[in-house]
């Protein structure tokens, strides 16, 4: 299996790319600035943009067919719906939903032609649960909801499945520092995710698709 893995040096990337890795499949992983300084093939790529996503399918697909997309490029920003201003309305929008909007626009034609492929894009807990303080946020997770259950139902027939994972709070070293007086014991580790993300992208998860799949801990 070949798996193409946006955000792939985030907090939760090191994670799905080393599960990845350790199941035997070929990772390409893509940031912004990668470097070849990883056991996996790395690539730049903005995917904040359709020209960027698109040179970074082509890109990829030189070193063969993409079986899987796992697209875990977000953004966080707090900020009730009378204190959210414009810019970070339309930020929390492209980053969380546009990113994922662009991303799955660039990889499915392969997809298709191939008539088999695994999309699975990481949303939150936000996105299916009310979260004051939280709305721009929340609204562009469930805006990526939406979009993945949009997308399985338009290639239900060509072999490919599309699913979410809603993570709660994951423990990163970068949440630990936001919130250091929180329960971290209640949080959930990133290598729990990356396992669900692994097991989505394999042919023992051929019949769930358009599914979005909470993943709590303790939380």
């Amino acid at each position: 299996m070949s798996v193409l893995i946006t955000g792939a040096s985030g907090g939760l990337g090191g994670a799905v790319c080393d599960g990845f890795v350790q199941s035997g499949a070929k990772v390409i992983g893509v940031d912004r600035s990668a470097k070849d300084s990883k056991p996996y093939l790395t690539i730049a790529a903005d995917v904040m943009t359709a020209a960027g996503c698109e040179a970074m399918v082509k890109q990829a697909l030189a070193h063969g067919p993409i079986d899987a997309v796992v697209h875990l490029v977000g953004g966080f920003s707090p900020g009730t719906i009378a204190a959210t201003s414009e810019q970070v309305w339309d930020l929390m929008m492209g980053v969380n939903a546009k990113t994922a909007f662009n991303v799955m626009r660039a990889s499915l034609p392969s997809m298709i032609a191939a008539k088999r492929g695994r999309i699975v894009a990481v949303g939150s807990r936000a996105a299916v649960e009310a979260s004051p303080g939280f709305s721009a946020y929340a609204v562009s997770k469930a805006a990526l909801v939406a979009l993945v259950k949009n997308a399985a139902a338009e290639v239900k027939d060509s072999g490919i499945t599309v699913n979410a994972v809603l993570p709660s709070t994951i423990d990163t070293p970068a949440n630990r520092k936001a919130m250091a007086g929180a329960d971290f014991s209640t949080w959930i580790a990133p290598e729990s995710i990356a396992q669900l993300i692994v097991w989505l992208c394999s042919d023992a998860a051929a019949n769930v698709s358009g599914a979005a799949i909470p993943i709590y801990g303790r939380a």
